[in-house]
C-alpha cells in the first residue's frame, strides 16, 4: 500500500513496497528513544519533547512516523493526544527475525554436520 497504512499480511518481509518501513523508522535515534519512553507508559507530545533538543514539532514528524509503522497508536485525550507503544508491532518484527535466525541457525547446524563428517 502506498497510503502509509498498516499491511496485516503475517510472515515474509516486515513491509512491502511503498510501506512505511519499520527498521527504517528503528534506524533513527530519537525514535528509538521515543519507543523507550513510551515503554513505560502513555505520553503527550510535550511529555516526549521534554529533554530533548528538538522542537515539539519536529517530535511530532517522529512520532507520526511511528504510527504510520504500526509501532505507536495515539489517543486522543480531551485537547490532548496521548501516544503509546504498540507491541504488536514490534512483535511483527521480533517473529520476522526469529525466521532468520532459524533459517542461520539450521544453515550453521548443517555446516556444521558436513565439517565432522568431513574429518
Amino acid at each position: 500500500m502506498s497510503d502509509g497504512r498498516r499491511s496485516n499480511r503475517r510472515g515474509g518481509r516486515p513491509h512491502a513496497l511503498g510501506e512505511p518501513d519499520k527498521f527504517a523508522a528503528l534506524a533513527d535515534p530519537t525514535r528509538r528513544h521515543l519507543l523507550e519512553q513510551l515503554a513505560t507508559g502513555e505520553h503527550t507530545v510535550s511529555g516526549l519533547a521534554e529533554g530533548l533538543s528538538i522542537s515539539q514539532a519536529a517530535v511530532s514528524q517522529h512520532l507520526k512516523l511511528l504510527r504510520d509503522t504500526g509501532l505507536v497508536e495515539a489517543r486522543q485525550d480531551g485537547r490532548f493526544r496521548r501516544y503509546r507503544l504498540r507491541p504488536e508491532g514490534l512483535t511483527e518484527l521480533r517473529d520476522w527475525l526469529d525466521a532468520l535466525d532459524r533459517f542461520w541457525q539450521a544453515r550453521v547446524s548443517a555446516l556444521g554436520d558436513y565439517l565432522e563428517e568431513s574429518t
